[in-house]
């Protein structure tokens, strides 16, 4: 069988970047397509070295630095792929790789991390980051938006299955997409989290420092608690408003970039993690748990499906909040240390192991598994595996939605 994976771009390695390593942890042998390939020699570990099929995006002036200024160009760039030859194409979407063109004979399964958030629900916050909610130029980037988000819906059925990454990212395929999809959670290195006990009086934040993260929120909101003391590790375009808010604020120590062996450390020994974004999925909310530390988040998006709340389960992992605000904040963090001895390092390391890279593979195996038998059924179709016999279904594990 030959399998081909599309990704929408390989520069950096990042949340998408760990399920296409895990895919190819399944299959091996599969190819790489992708808008562009830009890793460097020794960031090639993750995709076995392998040689990337790229767009014409590749060679275009300044693309190594400046390829998303090339944004209008990326739906004809992802349908210029050729995927003849190929049984089953797994496109690895958070852009346009879902709108790759297959044939019917083709399986195409698209794992979906969103649909393209800067051109729908999220389009205002992003025109707001960078200066373009007003102006002739904030018109232009309308206008490329509306066409992106016209092409979007439009390819959206040329998907067979979706997989979404979160019963939130279900919901908005849903919504944009009108299609229906199955939930397989993302792999969380959770391995490289020990579970420390011992935990220091500190709590602790991480995050690119970016408006819909609201790091700015939770430093706002320990500036009014001068006896808590707060970590934050992080850089980006909001690192000096939060510098600003932080200033003159001896309990609040921000150490800008930091290594990852860094970052674990302070994850291992903080007293609890704190998150007021409304993310996908949120890996970091679960690496925090894997080092046994619980978890004060905001109670939309993936954290909803990841951590499991005071008062509602028996073996709680963190406390969530309603509003994106210091006050919601500051209020969760009192319910935090009300609850003392009722949240364990313990039950935050077994939820984490629940999402383990083991569990995705697993799961990814099966549902393609299944996803060939269906197909080749309506088809009539041939035997993709070449086993001569007849592929039953595996039975599938139990998602980590049935437990939390």
């Amino acid at each position: 069988m030959r399998v081909a994976f599309v990704h929408d771009w390989l520069v950096t390695y990042a949340g998408a970047d760990r399920l296409l390593e895990e895919m190819l942890n399944v299959f091996p042998d599969a190819d790489i397509f992708s808008l562009v390939d830009f890793l460097a020699p020794g960031e090639r570990h993750f995709i076995r070295n392998k040689p990337v099929v790229t767009s014409f995006i590749q060679k275009l002036p300044f693309a190594r630095k400046h390829f998303r200024a090339y944004l209008p160009l990326f739906p004809l760039a992802i349908q210029q792929l050729d995927l003849s030859g190929y049984d089953l194409v797994v496109s690895n979407s958070f852009c346009v790789a879902k709108g790759v063109i297959t044939d019917p004979s083709q399986l195409h399964i698209c794992m979906c991390c969103s649909p393209v958030r800067y051109a729908w629900d999220l389009q205002e916050e992003y025109l707001k980051e960078r200066g373009l909610a007003k102006g002739p130029k904030a018109w232009f980037v309308r206008w490329v938006l509306h066409g992106l988000r016209q092409w979007d819906a439009a390819s959206a059925n040329l998907v067979d299955q979706y997989v979404a990454i979160s019963h939130f990212i279900g919901g908005r395929i849903r919504k944009f997409y009108g299609r229906t999809s199955m939930v397989i959670y993302p792999p969380v290195d959770v391995h490289r989290f020990q579970l420390r006990e011992d935990k220091e009086d500190f709590y602790f934040a991480a995050s690119r420092q970016v408006p819909y993260k609201k790091i700015h929120l939770i430093v706002e909101a320990f500036a009014r608690m001068p006896k808590r003391k707060l970590v934050v590790i992080g850089d980006g375009p909001e690192a000096e408003k939060i510098a600003h808010v932080a200033q003159g604020h001896a309990n609040i120590t921000l150490l800008g970039y930091q290594a990852s062996p860094v970052l674990r450390d302070h994850m291992q020994r903080a007293k609890a993690f704190l998150f007021a974004a409304k993310e996908d999925f949120g890996i970091v909310v679960l690496e925090a748990q894997a080092a046994g530390t619980p978890v004060i988040a905001f109670n939309q998006g993936g954290a909803c499906e990841t951590v499991r709340g005071l008062g509602v389960s028996a073996q709680p992992t963190g406390v969530f909040f309603d509003e994106q605000t210091p006050e919601a904040i500051m209020a969760a963090v009192d319910r935090f240390e009300a609850a003392e001895g009722q949240i364990t390092p313990q039950a935050c390391r077994n939820n984490a192991m629940l999402f383990a890279p083991e569990r995705f593979r697993d799961e990814f195996r099966d549902l393609v598994e299944e996803q060939l038998l269906a197909h080749r059924r309506s088809l009539s179709f041939p035997d993709l595996l070449g086993d001569g016999g007849v592929l039953a279904p595996a039975p599938r594990a139990r998602a980590p939605a049935d437990v939390v």
